[in-house]
């Protein structure tokens, strides 16, 4: 029916997505990690094996970018704050994981008789490694712990030194080694990397905020940033991966972990990129060069075991030397085992300038092979106690399980208000879903036409949460006040935060933000946002964070700390405190006891006063400001806190949040347990 090997595209392809669905169950039931399934599936099908499938161009691309994909990813999923906070840790790590490898690969080539040049090749190699194990560290929810952010920051080093060195040993074969190639090299790499870090935030900070933010046009948008960084990679003389690592930097403060467009670049890689690199690696192993080539166990045999016990030693040493645990240990190792990415490069540049053999290549590509089984699975088995580690660690947010409520009446700040959820949502689960919720003020028998209305917008709701893939629940009441409908909710869905929004508008002198937000603020105890964005909170470069005096002696001011450090460590923003005739360093002390850590100031500042006239008119348009405040008759309720939204929204950038804590029940006074007369018909202003 069909020659061997298979070359219909669409046979091609299936043949391909049926490897993809099947390999990794099959792996599963071994207890083997998934990403191993396309791997041997390409040893099976492949010229080598079967021969139902060659490693075709196509496969090659599709592979490459494959590839690109891993190393932008684990770029854009970097704890950058970690990363400066443990450069040092991830410097000497890079050092040891590239040279002791390098220096046992020199010597084990050097005894098996190869030449100097073709020895420091395959010593780069061994120094070299790929990621392929972050997935699975990600999917763990371990990604930006010490030791991960370690390791990964350890391979901007591992990586870089490896191919410069691919790059030096190259030109010397082709007899290009002198002065004006190592100044080309030199002046090419520093432009390039100023371009990336200085052409990719300005680019994108104007994109985010001036440009239509529809799904397929901000893809679309860091798919063109992803492949012109790793085509400039290959004018300057390196690879595309250490361009694509560093614009997955460059972006990583304007991409959140839980929106939609990160779910989108994850759900491309994983489903279609990496599953064919995987298989265009299975598809390069000939095992039986093996048996025709005695000489190809021997290389095998002395690189697999140079590989592993020099790997494993720069781990130990680091491991001791900052007193991580074995887990750690093991880990930070099965991270940097794997070998494909600049290995296969650095294998084919050197078998096409003659420095590498063809037993070389199968030995090489036989370690590829062993190395991307250990790793995952150390990764797995090793990373899952780790996981169960950090959940085990106690926390300062409350006992309650989190449910977050968003009234939602207008489509315009409708995904800024679900994107400010997506940050400050804690639980992953999908048991632990958004609540999103709208209002009708109508009587109850004449409200079909608006009800219909509200479901749409809250279906525009539901689309974009499953871009980002995050569960959500919609409900739609019918009240003749907004402000009962909206407390009847939290009452009923045991909400424990409402974000809510604000279009900076107030009807009376003596409300805060209106009725209807006035309304459910006195009567609810629980956590509330008032928003009111002016720009996209993936450029917020900053949160100015108000804390007026004696807010440290509120019940919900450790939960309101950690609320705020996160959305800060979210958005790859720095915190800069105002603190109103309080003790700065008692502060600094509160701040360094809540994790995560973005770098953080805190000023001193002498009184609301110099607040107004000192301060806010010096704030950046990618500024973004939350106020912890109170609600009155409370703790640490100030007159000045009510005036503060309306001098905010009266200034630029206008984008500020106003934080609410939780209370006590026996705390609120007033109007607490008093319904309003259900005649009264409230503005609505609560999200214009």
């Amino acid at each position: 029916m069909f020659e061997l090997p298979i070359k219909e595209p669409v046979l091609v392809f299936t043949i391909a997505m049926i490897t993809f669905f099947i390999f990794p169950y099959f792996m599963k039931l071994l207890r083997i990690p998934g990403l191993i399934g396309p791997i041997l599936a390409g040893v099976i099908i492949g010229p080598n094996g079967l021969g139902l499938l060659e490693r075709s161009s196509t496969i090659e691309l599709l592979g490459t970018v494959g590839l690109v994909f891993i190393i932008f990813i684990a770029g854009l999923e970097m704890d950058l704050d970690g990363f400066k906070k443990y450069k040092n840790r991830s410097i000497v790590f890079g050092m040891l994981s590239y040279w002791i490898p390098q220096t046992v690969g020199i010597v084990i080539s050097l005894l098996l008789g190869y030449n100097l040049a073709a020895a420091i090749l395959i010593g780069s190699i061994l120094g070299s490694h790929t990621l392929l194990g972050y997935p699975i560290a990600s999917r763990l929810g371990i990604g930006k712990s010490k030791a991960i952010t370690t390791a990964v920051g350890g391979s901007i080093l591992t990586d870089t030194f490896a191919l410069l060195v691919l790059a030096v040993i190259t030109g010397a074969a082709a007899g290009q080694l002198d002065i004006y190639f190592g100044v080309k090299l030199t002046i090419s790499l520093i432009v390039f990397v100023a371009i990336i870090f200085l052409g990719t935030p300005f680019i994108s900070r104007w994109f985010f905020r001036n440009v239509s933010t529809e799904g397929p046009t901000e893809f679309i948008y860091v798919m063109v940033l992803l492949f012109t960084a790793g085509s400039l990679a290959l004018i300057a003389g390196l690879q595309p991966i250490i361009g694509a690592f560093l614009v997955g930097l460059a972006l990583n403060r304007f991409i959140f972990e839980q929106g939609p467009l990160m779910n989108r670049i994850r759900f491309t890689a994983n489903a279609i990129f990496i599953p064919f690199f995987l298989l265009s690696v299975g598809m390069l192993m000939d095992l039986s060069v093996l048996v025709a080539n005695p000489r190809a166990w021997l290389l095998t045999v002395a690189i697999v075991f140079g590989l592993l016990f020099s790997k494993y030693l720069a781990a130990f040493i680091t491991s001791k030397f900052y007193r991580y645990s074995k887990d750690e240990r093991i880990v930070i190792f099965g991270l940097t085992t794997p070998q494909a990415a600049a290995t296969l490069a650095a294998t084919l540049v050197g078998f096409n300038v003659g420095l590498l053999d063809q037993a070389t290549v199968n030995g090489v590509i036989i370690m590829i092979l062993i190395t991307c089984i250990i790793g995952p699975y150390l990764v797995e088995k090793y990373g899952r106690k780790l996981a169960l580690i950090e959940e085990q660690r106690p926390i300062k947010k409350g006992d309650a399980p989190e449910r977050i409520l968003i009234p939602i009446a207008n489509p315009n700040t409708m995904e800024s208000l679900l994107d400010l959820a997506f940050v400050i949502r804690q639980s992953l689960s999908k048991e632990h879903p958004l609540y999103a919720l709208s209002v009708v003020q109508r009587d109850i028998w004449a409200s079909e036409g608006d009800v219909a209305k509200a479901e749409k917008m809250l279906g525009q709701a539901v689309s974009y949460s499953s871009g980002a893939d995050v569960p959500i629940r919609v409900t739609t009441r019918v009240d003749r006040n907004i402000a009962i409908g909206i407390n009847r909710a939290i009452a009923e869905e045991r909400i424990t935060t409402l974000v809510a929004g604000w279009n900076g508008e107030r009807r009376a002198p003596q409300k805060i933000f209106g009725g209807v937000i006035d309304q459910v603020l006195d009567q609810s105890n629980v956590t509330v946002l008032i928003s009111k964005l002016g720009h996209p909170l993936n450029t917020t470069k900053r949160i100015i964070l108000v804390l007026p005096n004696g807010i440290d002696h509120k019940p919900g001011y450790w939960d309101a700390l950690a609320t705020i450090k996160q959305i800060a460590s979210n958005l790859g923003a720095t915190i800069h405190c105002y603190a109103i005739k309080g003790f700065p360093d008692t502060y600094k002390a509160h701040m360094r006891e809540i994790k995560p850590n973005p770098p953080t100031e805190v000023e001193w500042v002498e009184g609301w006063t110099s607040l107004y006239e000192d301060h806010l008119p010096r704030l950046m348009e990618d500024d973004l400001v939350v106020v912890i405040s109170a609600r009155k008759g409370t703790t640490a309720w100030h007159p000045q806190l009510e005036k503060i939204p309306g001098k905010l929204a009266k200034i630029n950038p206008e984008s500020f949040i106003i934080y609410y804590p939780a209370e006590a029940k026996e705390d609120l006074r007033g109007t607490r347990g008093t319904e309003l007369p259900k005649e009264v018909l409230l503005e609505r202003d609560y999200d214009r």
